[in-house]
């Protein structure tokens, strides 16, 4: 008897243990997604021989953004490495939203199969270099095309 009840204590410590632990980690799981900087490939459209993508920027991560770009590659429906770009966010202040487009010209949106942030060109927190736009950086998508990290 003495052994069953030793046996049901430390399974009670381990779920007590575990729920705790769970409980401590949720705030920081909803804090990683509140303290995103926030990129969406909204629309990909050809537009005068070029392909448009639009994007919606959320800077949501909790510190001004001076300057902000972003090296992304592009991949083809085969899945072969295309043009490697740079893509300029420049100035995110925190909270904004704020629209960007670039065009591709020579490139059809359908020969896009995904783009690949492949790295930070630049990113400039009070005038230094910072890792938070690649640290804290969460794409979507609302097109045909694979946008990710």
């Amino acid at each position: 008897m003495a052994g069953r009840k030793s046996m049901v204590w430390a399974w009670a410590r381990s779920a007590a243990t575990l729920t705790a632990v769970l409980t401590l980690s949720a705030p920081t799981a909803g804090w990683a997604q509140d303290k995103a900087i926030a990129i969406e490939l909204n629309d990909a459209s050809n537009v005068d021989g070029a392909c448009r993508l639009v994007f919606v920027a959320v800077n949501k991560s909790g510190v001004l953004l001076d300057k902000t770009s972003y090296d992304v590659v592009t991949f083809d429906a085969a899945g072969k490495v295309g043009k490697s770009l740079t893509f300029q966010f420049g100035r995110l202040p925190v909270g904004k939203t704020k629209v960007v487009q670039f065009d591709l010209p020579g490139q059809a949106c359908d020969t896009i199969s995904r783009l690949l942030v492949n790295d930070v060109s630049e990113c400039s927190v009070d005038g230094k270099a910072s890792d938070v736009c690649i640290d804290a950086l969460a794409t979507t998508t609302r097109t045909k095309i694979e946008f990710l990290l």
